[in-house]
């Protein structure tokens, strides 16, 4: 197997390369300006550590698979072309007034409760580009009203005289009938061919969103055309690169449904978040080779820190209306838990609790933090994290950035110590401890929203600084063990590399599996199976058009299940794909029963409420070769020596520890350090804090262990400062 997998972050863009037996890791900084920079960067570094040209590379792997941020970032620049929106005459506001909760969509918890400051999002499409259209179709799908083509026309016209770049179509129930949206883009196209105006996108909403919900269907088209242009431009343009160093196959691009398929068949919002998708799907993966149990996955970058839960049984936590930006869409995405706290977090006074706040602003690639010495002037958890000793400032990122610990010092004393009259090493320490703190914090939050306790998960803590920050965050949570996986620097990178082409369908629908008044069951065999036929008939037509075998083609049913009127729906992975019998329903009802009861505790379920289905989903995908790690590798069990030792602060220690450090490339596998102690690896540094312990695992994993309790260390450590002394 040959393949190249690439992860673009806030920071740093990661590349996993594949070739044949040999798994190489690079990292290079993002070139946010033009994302195939950094990409061909990674990629030349990689190629340099086989040996071989960039061209000679290209032109022998089997794939090369793009997860990206473009997408976020434009939102944030909001860089896209001016839209037109087309909708049901009478329903032109509908979009511009949001929901009643719209004003506090993707702001903090802060934020929303300042009703005074309260203002909804600068629109993406302003009020004089939207255009009502004559038609009407019910909720059952029967037209009302037939399409007045010729006011239509008008409309069009209207739109681009006003400067439309890209069209909208988002009809009133045009989820259950799509006739008169497939009607509107006709007429565009008729009224302006591709040779008068050029590829002018016309998106329609249904195409985008399947399920009910005005609202959220129209900005889930909306955000799609607005993205479009960019994404199209720039990931053609990196198409376009790699075809001229050889590359003659279609680019795989990750979707944040998590899987992946080609350009041609992507849609923009479906890569919106499709880096930390990848990392969940890596997680997965490792979850069932290396048998951890349940997992809290944890990518800690430079720029943020994502977290999803891995619970084993095939099931996916999905947000099926998610707020992308500061707008809610219809659009189903793989559930993440995103907060601004990453080695580049800015950390900042804060006058009202005097005290010391962290994120969710960050330094970036450009200038980065202080430490950088590329013109940053702000302190951040990297700065803190050199300070406290942790980092070798000649061996960071491969000794690629040579860290300054002048410049940490300086940010800290200025925008933090001056403030708190405390020392530079106090405020680092506060730092650390209140980053590793709000991660925790999130991690709790989600947990308990779901039903889980922390107690019965493992950190898996990856990224450029997961593996340092993880047992600050385990103690918080009160977890004794944490799993640092294989190539954890880069390991949504290579998360990409083990995804399946993969799409998904879904239809809203209104299903009583068991009617609590009447005391019946479902009988609808037909009309269930009629639907899931037309969703797998969706998803093996798009694998079929990327040029898939369709012997090759697979399908999972997933059902959003609920008891009665209850707000919380529970995905679940039907054990059939078709329902025949009662016997059928009943297993069915079973296993929404097992997955709640794990969920939210044996005895929570309430059948007596009654039982719906909310949402059938098809999954299909083609089942591709995959990365297997190398779990069997002998452990030797030999000793691990130290190459060298140096002076550390840990948080809850009143002095520096003497703290041995070893190189990664020297541990054997099944070898245990004590902490605390630091392994220093090229690209990341797994910090084992006192009390714990590691077990050096193969290809660079490791098991960190809750070893003594920490009154013990502290005891034991102040005997050997005053020794020292």
């Amino acid at each position: 197997m040959k393949q190249i997998s690439v992860d673009i972050g806030g920071t740093f863009t990661d590349c996993f390369l594949v070739w044949d037996d040999q798994y190489i890791e690079t990292k290079s900084l993002t070139t946010h300006h033009n994302l195939a920079l950094g990409f061909m960067d990674a990629l030349e570094q990689g190629c340099s550590k086989l040996g071989l040209d960039v061209k000679t590379v290209l032109s022998q792997v089997d794939s090369v698979r793009y997860a990206t941020t473009l997408g976020t970032n434009a939102l944030i620049e909001r860089k896209g072309p001016r839209i037109g929106l087309l909708t049901t005459a009478g329903y032109e506001h509908s979009v511009p007034l949001s929901r009643g909760r719209g004003y506090g969509e993707g702001l903090t918890p802060q934020e929303q409760q300042d009703l005074a400051a309260a203002r909804r999002p600068e629109p993406l499409v302003p009020m004089r580009m939207i255009a009502g259209v004559r038609e009407r179709i019910d909720y059952k799908g029967k037209v009302v009203m037939p399409l007045d083509e010729e006011h239509l026309r008008s409309q069009i016209r209207l739109l681009i005289d006003r400067g439309a770049q890209a069209f909208v179509v988002a009809l009133l129930n045009s989820v259950v009938n799509p006739v008169h949206e497939k009607r509107v883009e006709e007429i565009i196209l008729e009224e302006y061919p591709s040779h008068m105006l050029g590829a002018m996108p016309v998106i329609l909403s249904h195409q985008v969103g399947g399920r009910k919900g005005e609202y959220g269907r129209a900005t889930s088209a909306i955000l799609d055309a607005y993205l479009h242009e960019r994404m199209y431009h720039a990931l053609s343009s990196l198409e376009m690169t790699l075809k001229e160093y050889g590359y003659n196959k279609p680019m795989l691009v990750v979707h944040n449904t998590g899987g992946m398929a080609q350009l041609n068949s992507t849609h923009a919002l479906q890569t919106i978040h499709s880096g930390p998708t990848s990392g969940i799907n890596a997680a997965e993966h490792v979850a069932e080779q290396f048998n951890t149990g349940k997992l809290i996955a944890m990518d800690m970058g430079g720029t943020s820190c994502d977290i999803g839960l891995v619970v084993g049984g095939g099931i996916r936590f999905y947000d099926f209306n998610p707020t992308i930006d500061r707008w809610l869409v219809n659009h189903p995405i793989l559930h993440l838990k995103i907060i601004g706290a990453g080695g580049g977090s800015i950390a900042r006074y804060d006058q009202m609790f005097n005290t010391i706040e962290v994120g969710p602003q960050s330094a970036g690639s450009d200038p980065g933090p202080a430490c950088y010495d590329r013109g940053g002037m702000y302190p951040t958890v990297t700065d803190a994290d050199l300070i406290l000793g942790y980092l070798d400032p000649d061996n960071y990122a491969e000794g690629s950035i040579k860290l300054n610990r002048k410049r940490a010092e300086f940010a800290i004393r200025e925008h933090i110590c001056e403030e708190l009259d405390i020392s530079v090493v106090e405020a680092a320490l506060q730092i650390k401890q209140k980053v590793d703190s709000n991660m925790a914090f999130a991690i709790a939050q989600e947990l308990g929203v779901k039903g889980y306790d922390p107690k019965n998960f493992t950190l898996l803590a990856y990224g450029g600084n997961g593996p340092l920050h993880s047992c600050g965050i385990a103690k918080e949570l009160d977890i004794d063990r944490i799993f640092i996986p294989p190539f954890s620097p880069i390991f949504s990178a290579l998360g990409a590399g083990i995804m399946n082409q993969l799409h998904i369908h879904e239809k809203n629908v209104f299903m009583n599996i068991y009617d609590s008044n009447t005391r019946s069951l479902f009988d609808q065999y037909d009309t269930f199976n009629s639907i899931v036929a037309e969703l797998e008939n969706a998803g093996r037509e798009d694998l079929l058009r990327q040029g898939m075998d369709e012997k090759d083609i697979r399908f999972r049913l997933e059902l959003d299940m609920r008891y009665g009127n209850q707000l919380t729906e529970t995905s679940v992975i039907s054990p059939t794909n078709r329902l025949h019998s009662v016997e059928d329903v009943f297993n069915l009802i079973a296993a929404f029963s097992e997955n709640y009861g794990e969920r939210f505790g044996l005895g929570s379920q309430s059948p007596e409420a009654g039982i719906r289905i909310n949402t059938i989903r098809v999954i299909a995908y083609v089942e591709l070769d995959s990365i297997q790690f190398n779990k069997e590798e002998q452990q030797t069990g030999g000793e691990a020596v130290p190459s060298k030792e140096k002076l550390c602060y840990f948080v809850g220690f009143e002095n520096p520890i003497l703290t041995k450090v070893y190189d990664v490339e020297t541990i054997p596998s099944g070898a245990v350090i004590e902490g605390p102690a630091l392994v220093e690896s090229p690209r990341t540094t797994y910090l084992v804090e006192p009390g714990w312990k590691l077990v050096m695992g193969p290809q660079r994993s490791a098991w960190i262990l809750r070893n003594r309790s920490e009154s013990r260390i502290r005891d034991e450590l102040r005997t050997v400062s005053e020794i020292q002394r």
